[in-house]
């Protein structure tokens, strides 16, 4: 089940949104709270969706700010934009923002469910009125402001190649390293010979680069 949460200044579009969604068997609205700041105070309570449905426009704190906070402090939380904004700029400054898609506020209800789901497997997603031109200028502002997904997905790497990379990082041997992910030493040394190759890098210490250059590690 998709938990979420409807953040906008405007009851009736609240309203709208939640009927739309409440009618998704794999979903349900957690809660819907008029502005950024009251969103905030539900969160503090541990009142956690896993998507955040946001409008960018917002009295006191706007849309943006409010997906910088929570990036910061909820990483694990997606947020999904929503505006009557369909301009370039505004779509970047909330992708800067650590946004996970951007939805125009007169998109079909399907969209609205197809982008949520999306956003749900770990996908980024634009509205499709946005047009071709902002589409294609997204997808060369990922190439050069990759994120996590983005790069596992372009050098082919897993979670659990992902999580031995962690602990190499943090200076761990093989037998280490084996011992707390309950795999055999041999498995791991494969699985630091197959980063190494995949991110064609030439050794241990080029890998951990390559890692943190690309926002693998932190």
């Amino acid at each position: 089940m998709i938990q979420l949460m409807l953040v906008d200044d405007h009851h009736l579009v609240r309203n709208g949104f939640r009927l739309i969604l409440e009618t998704q068997e794999d979903m349900a609205v957690l809660a819907d709270v008029e502005s950024a700041e009251g969103a905030l105070d539900l969160l503090a309570q541990n009142k956690l969706p896993d998507i955040i449905l946001t409008d960018v426009k917002m009295e006191k704190m706007n849309g943006i700010t409010f997906i910088g906070r929570i990036k910061e402090k909820y990483p694990q939380i997606k947020v999904l934009a929503l505006s009557m904004m369909n301009d370039i700029q505004t779509v970047f400054e909330v992708l800067r923002a650590g946004g996970d898609g951007y939805l125009v506020k007169d998109s079909s209800a399907d969209e609205v469910v197809f982008g949520i789901r999306q956003i749900a497997n770990g996908e980024k997603y634009l509205s499709v009125s946005l047009g071709l031109s902002c589409i294609e200028n997204y997808r060369l502002y990922m190439e050069n402001n990759p994120d996590k997904g983005f790069i596992m997905t372009k050098y082919d790497i897993s979670e659990r190649e992902l999580a031995v990379l962690e602990l190499i990082s943090e200076g761990y041997t093989n037998a280490e390293i084996a011992d707390r992910i309950f795999l055999s030493k041999r498995t791991v040394e494969g699985h630091r010979q197959r980063l190494i190759e995949k991110t064609r890098t030439r050794n241990t210490a080029e890998l951990v680069r390559f890692g943190f250059h690309n926002m693998l590690l932190h």
